[in-house]
């Protein structure tokens, strides 16, 4: 998989390539990572790249001739995606998507906003959530890590990821590691049963309790059993 982040700030995105994970999946080869200057792309001495908005108002408003050029310097790309407020909610399911593509071209705005007319050069507009940032560069970094983690061989476990949080359309179950107890709180006997059936039973258990305690609107949309449906009614009894 190949990105290609077009930002007016790279050093924002450079640190986060060069740790981790990420730094391992490159050093592999499984991912590519280009961060591109969008300034790099601007025709004049002083390299401008954005200017006063038309109809007046305040800030500044990034020009469509300079993101354009950059976009298509970027070459052939599965998806060109434009970071923004106004677009789809970034969710598990679109990383999944996303993570089969072989080239994401992330487009990071800044500023007042970018001009509406390159709306016409992106394949869509993605949003990471309903609040607004300085740019667009947090965006491009999560959809980076979200997806670039589904990617065969970048997690050791090749199952980890199919059990996380929204993966299964619920929150994931809770975790426990040594020590056995911690200040008066001890992991649940189950757990060291050794009992692999009833630990999933108690696992998928938990996971169906937690998002109906913590997000029940994840309820509607997720694919339950009949077996799920009557260990949601015990526990609301």
């Amino acid at each position: 998989m190949k990105y290609t982040i077009l930002t007016l700030f790279p050093d924002l995105i450079r640190p986060w390539t060069e740790e981790s994970i990420v730094q391992k999946a490159i050093q592999k080869g499984l991912i590519e990572v280009d961060i591109r200057d969008i300034r790099a792309y601007s025709e004049d001495k002083h390299k401008t790249v954005d200017d006063t908005p038309y109809g007046g108002g305040a800030g500044m408003v990034m020009r469509v001739d300079v993101v354009v050029r950059a976009l298509e310097a970027a070459g052939p790309a599965d998806e060109r995606i434009l970071l923004s407020p106004a677009g789809a909610p970034f969710t598990q399911r679109m990383a999944e998507e996303l993570a089969r593509k072989s080239h994401l071209v992330l487009l990071c705005g800044r500023y007042e906003g970018i001009d509406a007319r390159v709306e016409h050069f992106v394949t869509r507009e993605v949003s990471i959530g309903d609040y607004v940032l300085m740019g667009g560069e947090l965006g491009a970094l999560v959809i980076l890590e979200a997806t670039a983690r589904l990617i065969p061989g970048v997690i050791k476990e090749a199952e980890s990821h199919q059990q996380d949080s929204f993966s299964t359309g619920l929150l994931d179950y809770p975790h426990y590691t040594r020590p056995p107890e911690f200040r008066g709180q001890s992991v649940p006997e189950i757990l060291t049963s050794g009992h692999h059936a009833k630990i999933a039973e108690w696992r998928r258990k938990q996971a169906l309790k937690r998002t109906k305690d913590r997000r029940p609107d994840l309820l509607e949309k997720a694919e339950l059993t009949a077996k799920d449906l009557v260990w949601l009614e015990e526990a609301e009894s």
